[in-house]
């Protein structure tokens, strides 16, 4: 079953705040993928892009483009607990 996010913040250097359904907290740093993944370049080079992240209905995705997403998985598993 993925994890589901109960809310998602977004933070200054391309971090996201995320806090889940079972309480766990994790800051997630976009900028590795930003780096990697072609297709999040843009939320480098785009202004304010980054900061209009949104949560899918399932809340198991969050996303900024139809082209830009993270499965809350992801996030979970590779996210900085805090």
């Amino acid at each position: 079953m993925l994890p589901r996010i109960k809310d998602i913040k977004p933070m200054p250097d391309f971090q996201l705040y995320v806090v889940f359904d079972d309480g766990k907290e994790v800051i997630y740093d976009v900028m590795d993928d930003i780096r990697r993944i072609d297709s999040y370049k843009d939320l480098a080079v785009i202004h304010g892009l980054f900061s209009h992240v949104q949560l899918d209905r399932s809340r198991t995705c969050v996303f900024w483009t139809e082209e830009i997403d993270l499965p809350s998985d992801t996030i979970y598993e590779y996210g900085r607990t805090v």
